[in-house]
Parts: C-alpha cells; sequence; structure tokens
C-alpha cells in the first residue's frame, strides 16, 4: 500500500514560471533595441546604393547615345530619349536601356535629368528619401558627378 500511495504523488509541473517568461520575454526586448535600428539604417543605404547603381547604369546608356547619335539627349528629349528615336536622330540605334520604361528611383520618384547640368555635364539625379534638394544620410541627393 506504501508503494502505491508514492506513485500517486503529484508529479513535479513541467513548464516555466511567470518570472522565467518575463526574464527571456526582457531578453528580447533589450536585443531587439540594439539590433532593430542597424538593420533598418542597413535598409536605407540600400536604397541610397540602389539609387547609385541605377544612375550608373543611365549615365552609361546615355554614354552610348552620345557615341550613336553624337549629342547627349536635351532637357526637352529627357531620358526618354533613351528608349524613343528623338527626332533628328537618324543614327540611333536604341533602345539603350533594358527596361520597357525610365526606371524611377528607389522612392518612386523619377530621376531628374540636366543637359547641360550645374558642372557643365549632364546631370542625373535622385533627391532621396524626403525629395527635397540637400539632406544628410538617407535624405542625402545622389547624383552621377558628386
Amino acid at each position: 500500500m506504501v508503494n502505491r500511495f508514492k506513485r500517486m504523488r503529484k508529479a513535479p509541473a513541467k513548464g516555466f514560471t511567470l518570472i522565467e517568461l518575463l526574464v527571456v520575454l526582457a531578453i528580447l526586448t533589450l536585443l531587439a533595441g540594439l539590433v532593430g535600428p542597424r538593420v533598418l539604417s542597413q535598409f536605407g543605404g540600400a536604397k541610397t546604393k540602389t539609387a547609385a547603381l541605377q544612375i550608373a547604369d543611365i549615365d552609361k546608356a546615355l554614354e552610348l547615345f552620345k557615341l550613336d547619335v553624337g549629342r547627349y539627349p536635351s532637357n526637352e528629349e529627357g531620358l526618354d530619349a533613351l528608349l524613343k528615336r528623338p527626332g533628328g536622330a537618324a543614327t540611333w540605334t536604341g533602345p539603350y536601356l533594358k527596361s520597357a520604361s525610365v526606371p524611377t528611383d528607389p522612392w518612386s520618384r523619377p530621376y531628374r535629368f540636366a543637359n547641360p547640368g550645374p558642372n557643365g555635364g549632364i546631370e542625373i539625379l535622385s533627391l532621396g528619401a524626403d525629395g527635397a534638394p540637400g539632406g544628410e544620410g538617407e535624405n542625402a541627393d545622389v547624383r552621377n558627378n558628386p
């Protein structure tokens, strides 16, 4: 009979206490607070790098346009001249971009094109995340000739 009562004793509860769960949640919150901002800043930097790469591709396409036509597109023709033959460009052999349309910057705004730009050459510009001239970090302008 004694053995029978020993077997019937309550087995120790399996699981976690409330304090153990709170400690784990506190540790996870601290980790998220430390790692989260770094991950988000890398994401913003990726958009700036993407804009720089797209601008470099457009710049190369403009160089090919100049080799064929003998000039860069005018401000009126814009970057669309890389996809559609502009008037008076008999030696145009485009399209010079792989896509069906001129790409937009990573913030879904069109790239700005100027011929001549402020430095005398062509300028391709994205105004960054804020869409305003100047700025720092992710809001900084991205251009082909810094």
